[in-house]
């Protein structure tokens, strides 16, 4: 049975960082991705990353977030600096298998989801 598990969320004033990590576990993929939903608003893509490592970011994630696995362990980590009071929401972390190799933070394609782990950033 297909399971993933966020942890590491928490607070942080703005301009502060954190680390969120994801296990996962009973399920062979080969796209992992994070993703965020906040009060009021649709699940948005943040980042992905394939097996090879190859990674791609939306826009309000490139250049402060950074996503990162460690395959043996099947785990999963984001990045995050120079956090904003807009990145508050909760952050779910996603896996699938992808026929056509493509691995990108679009919500729709992920068919394995984890339960979330709250991050605030206060001004």
């Amino acid at each position: 049975q297909a399971r993933l598990a966020e942890s590491g969320g928490g607070s942080v004033q703005a301009g502060g960082s954190l680390k969120i990590s994801c296990v996962v576990s009973g399920y062979t993929y080969n796209c992992l991705g994070w993703f965020r939903q906040a009060l009021g608003k649709e699940r948005e893509g943040v980042a992905a990353i394939n097996l090879g490592g190859s990674e791609t970011y939306t826009d309000s994630a490139q250049g402060r977030f950074t996503i990162s696995q460690d395959k043996p362990r099947n785990k999963m980590f984001l990045q995050m600096n120079n956090l904003e009071p807009e990145d508050t929401a909760s952050y779910y972390c996603a896996a699938r298998w992808s026929r056509d190799g493509s691995c990108t933070p679009d919500p729709h394609p992920f068919t394995h989801w984890g339960r979330g782990t709250q991050v605030t950033v206060s001004s």
